[in-house]
């Protein structure tokens, strides 16, 4: 493949992530289970 095209996959793949990312933090139930899951580690 050539360079520009996997430079292109990267991004994409960066910004896929970042929008799964966000998607889950829109949920007020994820956010509330993340911060029940940081507080049992204290």
């Amino acid at each position: 493949m050539k360079p520009r095209a996997t430079q292109v996959l990267v991004w994409l793949a960066v910004a896929a992530a970042l929008a799964a990312t966000l998607a889950l933090y829109r949920q007020p139930d994820f956010m509330v289970n993340l911060a029940d899951q940081l507080w049992s580690c204290f």
